[in-house]
């Protein structure tokens, strides 16, 4: 297999979809000349033209706006936010039409919209660009949340996310965008809704998604050098969320930490623990353990944002609290 970067992996599977659907086109800032943000569309413009590859003025809910009309009218738009903080100026777009939309019409107007942003903390953007508003968004019914943690699930989610009907929110985390990771030549999808367990452990689930499975995969290191079984599970959609896989291996393990690299307060992880307490409460051994981030703005000081980032010895040490391991 190829052995190919985060960004490079978008990157093919948005020029999948511009090669073979004309209806596909993408809008954003700096998307054109410049290559995006994050370089993911870097040369797309002189390979597909302006009339597919557009660059937006700096105003978020005029554009998000333009691509929902654009998907209600049987085009499928692909809107790139430079930030998924700046969400927030199209939060009434996002949440109130194209989540909507479909519904209050009865079924009659789709909107196949992938809207995909940066997110995360790690990269000292400071406070303002640093948000994980994704956990937010994984709230709002009527449109899908991934985010992929490598660039085999970058792939198959984004191919999966250009052929869906109803809109989808694609977080990338910004920390990611240069890490490598293997991508078969064959063609395959990753389902919504289907979370991956990473490493098969009988001692402990540990949960999380995005950059977070980066500092679970040095906590499983960690201990199974020092012979405790640790399974890794990496949601990728945070909605739908796949609680099969994740009950299943609570069954197993009978323990269960949960990570958010976004903070701890009003996380993804609040919710995965209540609901695996609600259905599975009569396989645990303890608590369920969540760790996140602190509840602060984000730092721009290097050594600050790591202080307030959750790290490996910090998942250790709530193990260790919680459960003696």
């Amino acid at each position: 297999m190829a052995v190919i970067l985060f960004r490079e992996a978008i990157k093919r599977g948005l020029a999948e979809a511009l090669d073979s659907n004309p209806n596909v086109f993408i809008m954003g800032e700096d998307i054109g000349e410049y290559g995006g943000a994050y370089a993911v569309t870097d040369g797309f413009l002189a390979k597909y033209g302006e009339d597919r590859i557009i660059d937006t003025p700096i105003s978020e809910a005029a554009f998000v706006g333009a691509g929902i009309g654009a998907a209600a009218g049987g085009l499928r738009p692909v809107v790139e936010l430079m930030s998924i903080s700046f969400a927030l100026v199209a939060f009434d777009q996002i949440v109130n039409m194209a989540s909507n939309l479909r519904y209050m019409s009865g079924g009659q107007i789709e909107v196949p919209l992938v809207l995909r942003a940066p997110t995360g903390a790690g990269v000292q953007l400071g406070a303002t660009h640093s948000q994980s508003f994704e956990t937010w968004l994984a709230e709002v019914p009527g449109m899908s949340c991934v985010c992929p943690s490598n660039p085999y699930d970058a792939l198959g989610l984004m191919r999966t996310a250009l052929k869906s009907k109803n809109p989808i929110m694609f977080a990338e985390p910004a920390l990611l965008y240069g890490t490598r990771g293997e991508v078969p030549d064959e063609y395959y999808e990753i389902p919504l809704g289907s979370a991956n367990v990473q490493r098969e452990g009988d001692d402990v689930t540990l949960i999380s998604y995005g950059a977070g499975m980066r500092v679970l995969g040095k906590v499983a290191d960690d201990l199974s050098a020092n012979g405790v079984s640790a399974e890794v599970i990496d949601l990728r959609s945070l909605s739908p969320i796949d609680y099969d896989t994740l009950l299943t291996s609570l069954e197993k393990t009978n323990r269960v930490l949960a990570l958010d690299t976004a903070r701890r307060t009003g996380g993804m992880m609040a919710e995965i623990a209540a609901e695996l307490q609600e259905r599975g409460s009569e396989w645990l051994d303890g608590p369920i353990v969540r760790v996140g981030a602190e509840d602060v703005p984000w730092p721009y000081s290097r050594n600050l944002e790591q202080e307030s980032y959750p790290q490996p010895a910090d998942v250790l040490t709530a193990l260790k609290k919680h459960f003696n391991i």
